[in-house]
């Protein structure tokens, strides 16, 4: 005997953007919000270009395993499931999308754009099996979603309803929850029947700090933190009591840390990060005529490029190379301009104190034969000629300081 549920509301939460472990993270809670509350349903918008394997997998299993039906609608017009918004929307109880919409292309690849055949094959046969499964439970185009997987097609709305990869396609919420109307939902072996028409929508949205962690969790804004973090705390310790640098870097930091952990992080990259910061450092302290500078330079590079390791999850996961150039081109050129200034400074002639005067023109106060005294700044110094035997008023020139005596020939030579 169909099981008749009566539902009081619908529990709307939208996802706009990769998916990460917050995203997974609050889509459990909105889940689990729902069952407590005996909505009728979860309402996922969806518009992702993808995002982590893991995380896919974790909403996967949320979605399959929930008391309470989920729709997934890839909506407003315009927008796209891709990746790992292929197996969500082939997850839920209820598929939809919005006109203008296209979902496919969930083809595993590495994080860096490069592959390795026998990694690549790998991750792509495992991806395969994971959506055939998805698809299979959900009675959904089976040929189809491997495809999606192993050669990356992708569907507009109204192909995706005609092959059976989606259930209906909606103008908006009140069409689709119209539509979906007395649809019939089997848990557990126990069939029901989905009340939707007129009930109220609930909606529920991230909070600040899932909000916060979810930007974060980009790895272009973690790779920025790191930079930050690193700079900061390293400029702090080579140049204590500025404090400033030191509160930033350290928050930097932490944030960074958090978002990695969230990321299939190579550690080598990261320690060569942390070496070529160091090296860049150090040569403002040592004097190595840029050797430091270059090699810093170099393990920057080479370590930004391998941070994020590759064959761990799916396209959109991976810094963007031209924010890592700009990074390394910005970081090395603000440490050549301190270390440029620096060797100025040291080239520079004194200006204050005895060895300022070195180069200046004195008037002697006496005759000079050879010591005497002579007027400079002012002042009256001992001096001695090192040129022959100078008049009282003649112009003459300070050679050499040494133990507060001037050592002094004629302004001619």
């Amino acid at each position: 005997m169909p099981l008749l549920l009566s539902a009081q509301q619908v529990i709307s939460i939208k996802i706009d953007g990769a998916i990460n472990p917050v995203v997974a993270s609050f889509i459990h809670r909105s889940i689990e919000k729902a069952g407590n509350e005996q909505a009728v349903c979860v309402l996922i918008h969806l518009n992702t270009p993808g995002g982590l394997l893991k995380s896919t997998r974790i909403i996967v299993g949320d979605i399959l395993e929930s008391r309470v039906p989920v729709i997934v609608y890839v909506s407003p017009s315009g927008a796209h499931a891709g990746s790992a918004g292929v197996f969500i929307t082939l997850a839920a109880d209820i598929a939809a999308m919005a006109p203008g919409t296209n979902i496919g292309a969930a083809h595993p690849i590495t994080l860096q754009g490069t592959t390795d055949s026998v990694m690549n094959s790998k991750s792509t046969n495992d991806a395969a099996a994971f959506i055939r499964t998805i698809a299979e439970y959900r009675k959904r185009n089976l040929q189809w979603a491997e495809d999606a997987v192993r050669q990356s097609v992708a569907i507009t709305a109204n192909e995706a309803l005609q092959q059976k990869i989606i259930d209906l396609i909606a103008l908006n919420d009140q069409d689709l929850l119209n539509q979906v109307e007395g649809k019939r939902i089997v848990r557990d072996s126990i069939s029901f029947q989905i009340h939707t028409r007129g009930v109220a929508v609930q909606t529920l949205e991230m909070g600040f700090t899932e909000k916060l962690l979810n930007i974060i969790s980009d790895p272009d804004v973690a790779y920025i933190l790191l930079m930050l973090g690193l700079l900061g705390l390293l400029f702090e310790l080579f140049n204590p009591g500025i404090i400033f640098p030191g509160i930033i870097g350290f928050i930097s930091l932490v944030l960074a840390f958090y978002a990695l952990n969230t990321l299939p992080v190579n550690y080598a990259g990261l320690a060569l990060i942390v070496f070529g910061v160091i090296l860049l450092l150090l040569e403002i302290k040592i004097v190595t005529h840029g050797m430091l500078a270059i090699g810093g330079i170099t393990s920057l590079l080479i370590g930004s490029l391998m941070l994020i390791r590759p064959g761990s999850g799916l396209e959109v996961m991976r810094i963007s190379r031209i924010l890592i150039i700009s990074t390394v081109a910005v970081t090395a050129g603000f440490f050549l301009f301190v270390i440029g200034m620096g060797l100025k400074a040291q080239r520079r002639k004194p200006v204050t104190g005895a060895e300022s005067m070195i180069g200046e023109t004195a008037v002697a106060f006496d005759e000079l034969n050879p010591s005497g005294q002579v007027i400079i700044r002012g002042e009256i110094w001992n001096a001695v000629s090192v040129s022959g035997t100078i008049s009282i008023g003649e112009k003459l020139r300070i050679k050499q300081v040494n133990n507060l005596t001037l050592f002094v020939e004629h302004l001619e030579s």
